[in-house]
């Protein structure tokens, strides 16, 4: 192994090693800035340098929080090697060796975090091809992370028989193309091992050669409601399993929702983040942040040893505010420190955006590592104001705000549709030939564009208390909040048709589908009516109405969409968890379309 690294690094301790090289914890001297530095060895061929650059290049455009993220890539005489972030948590492989099996909902919920990140790279065309418990970190938050794509091909290509055998898909055996499917076929079987706390099969190599490609797919190893999710997941013959990651995550919220009802992440994400928090001694920053706990982390094999010093970590910060505050700062000055950086005295930087990777000389006064983002190009779009008034009719519109907006990339706003500004940087998409109009009074208030007989976009909020819980009642039935409502103020008097729950992501943040019957008269037949409502943790419903002919439907999905990404802002929630949702939204629309045109909406004639 070469004695290379990069300068301006101070190593901390080293994490891995394998046959191509080694990963290390470092610091970074100047700003304190803590990364991942996985250096390929000196002797390295060309071959391995490629697959470097190819983890760097798909690291450097993927976008989800799954997924480790890109600082640089660095490649001189001495070696090469990627400068990425440090996810401070525990391995998946070292909380199923401590832990054994998580149960159904954390298990589902790391399937769904890996998921997520398999899927931002399947989005970049690339294969992961060696998913495994080793690659996955469980930080204290619960939400597991991707780290490392040291073997990832671009889809289509010979797979090559690599990966972790206990988890290959029979093709990557068969040595056939790589594709998404393979990928999930891995993160079943580890799935499977979540759950059961055993792998699906075992043996030697020639052994478990022959489980993957003939043997009968373990699903009595799980729950009873598991088994459908598993047997696809694993199934033997690629066209048969979901076709990539992201089609995989609307089974498993299915699968999730009916086995364990909607609040099964939230409690997933919990009992993931006890079980990371009570080895939080093995976390790497763990000794920059406790002192003692690298001693603790040497010693965490003994029984008990990782989640006492877990448990000594909280005591200590809750022992008084003046250890809270030093706490405080010594975490924010570690994960946040100012400042210019200085890497490798010689060679070259690569950054990676974009797609493409450019060469930079590497000087003492680069920056502070910083993660390489690309973005879509995003519509940019005109803002309109709505003419509102009040209740005794005084005009009170809003201001209009920036006089252009920039729409996030799942939206298409179609050619004769415009942006209107609703105020508090609010904004609802309808028809530009109509206008937008609005009234607000002491208790409620509506926005409306265009008319019930072309098309129309309306919006509404409700301020009393009755209305409030009219409409919890109508649109999250299941929810708390609307059991709540109905022992205060008796059953539901409103209903509404094939009402659907979607998952956002986001687990304060709610949303519900539903199709309703206009009290107005609509548009010639076939129409499509329907409602997207969105609720926060402050228990507010938020409905957006699309009624429009079933050939608009188009401005239907702009106009829901955009409403329901306005409602993440302030949450963490995914690119791939968006790109699901949106499209959720456009195949309900779709349907409601297509039920409308077979007259299976009553209205027609």
């Amino acid at each position: 192994m070469s004695g290379w690294r990069i300068e301006g690094y101070a190593e901390v301790r080293e994490l891995g090693a394998g046959a191509q090289g080694r990963v290390v914890l470092a610091r970074h001297e100047r700003s304190g800035t803590p990364v991942a530095i996985k250096y390929l060895d000196a002797a390295a061929g060309e071959d391995e340098r490629e697959r470097l650059r190819r983890e760097a290049r798909m690291l450097g455009r993927a976008e989800s929080p799954h997924v480790a993220r890109l600082f640089r890539l660095v490649e001189g005489p001495e070696g090469a090697a990627i400068i990425m972030e440090a996810v401070d948590g525990v391995s998946l492989r070292e909380l199923l060796a401590r832990h054994g099996a998580l149960g159904p909902e954390a298990s589902l919920s790391v399937l769904k975090g890996s998921l997520l990140g398999l899927a931002a790279a399947h989005a970049l065309g690339v294969v992961h091809r060696d998913y495994k418990p080793a690659n996955v970190v469980v930080p204290a938050d619960g939400r597991s992370r991707l780290v490392d794509f040291g073997i990832a091909t671009p889809a289509g290509q010979e797979a090559g028989g690599a990966g972790t055998p206990y988890y290959m898909a029979p093709e990557q055996w068969d040595r056939h193309t790589a594709t998404p499917a393979s990928d999930v076929y891995s993160a079943t079987c580890v799935f499977v091992e979540c759950v059961s706390g055993d792998r699906p099969f075992s043996g030697n190599r020639a052994e478990l050669m022959r489980a993957h490609r003939t043997g009968a797919v373990p699903v009595e190893a799980v729950p009873e409601p598991l088994r459908p999710l598993v047997a696809r997941g694993m199934a033997k013959d690629p066209a048969d399993r979901p076709p990539s990651a992201a089609a995989f995550v609307d089974d498993l919220e299915r699968t999730a929702l009916e086995a364990y009802g909607p609040d099964w992440e939230t409690r997933g994400v919990r009992a993931l983040a006890a079980s990371a928090v009570a080895l939080a001694a093995l976390f790497p920053l763990a000794a920059w942040v406790v002192p003692g706990a690298a001693s603790a982390a040497g010693t965490a094999a003994a029984p008990g040893a990782a989640h006492a010093a877990g448990q000594a970590i909280g005591q200590s910060a809750a022992s008084n505010a003046a250890g809270k505050a030093g706490a405080a700062s010594a975490i924010k000055a570690f994960f946040g420190g100012a400042g210019g950086i200085a890497t490798a005295a010689a060679g070259t930087a690569v950054v990676v955006g974009a797609g493409a990777i450019a060469v930079q000389q590497i000087t003492k006064d680069d920056p502070a590592p910083r993660p390489t983002v690309t973005r879509p190009v995003a519509a940019v779009a005109s803002v309109r104001d709505c003419p509102t008034t009040d209740g005794l009719g005084n005009k009170v519109t809003p201001s209009p705000g920036p006089a252009q907006v920039r729409l996030p990339e799942q939206v298409k706003l179609p050619k004769d549709a415009a942006v209107y500004s609703l105020g508090e940087g609010r904004h609802l998409i309808g028809p530009a030939s109509t206008g937008c109009s609005g009234s607000t009074g002491a208790n409620a208030g509506y926005t409306t564009i265009g008319d019930s007989k072309t098309l129309r976009i309306s919006q509404n909020w409700q301020g009393s208390i009755g209305n409030i819980a009219d409409q919890v009642c109508k649109y999250f039935p299941d929810s708390p909040e609307a059991a709540k409502a109905k022992r205060n103020f008796g059953p539901c008097t409103s209903a509404v048709h094939d009402r659907q729950d979607v998952p956002t992501g986001a687990p304060a943040l709610r949303l519900a589908l539903a199709t309703e019957q206009p009290t107005e008269q609509p548009p010639p037949s076939p129409y499509v009516m329907v409602t997207l409502v969105t609720m926060g943790s402050n228990g507010l419903p938020s409905p957006v109405t699309c009624l429009a002919p079933a050939a608009r439907a188009d401005m239907c999905d702009a106009a829901l969409t955009y409403w329901f990404v306005q409602a993440t802002n302030g949450t963490k929630i995914a690119k791939a968890d968006l790109d699901r949702v949106a499209a959720r939204i456009t195949a309900y629309v779709r349907s409601a379309g297509a039920r409308a045109v077979d007259g299976l909406d009553g209205q027609r004639g």
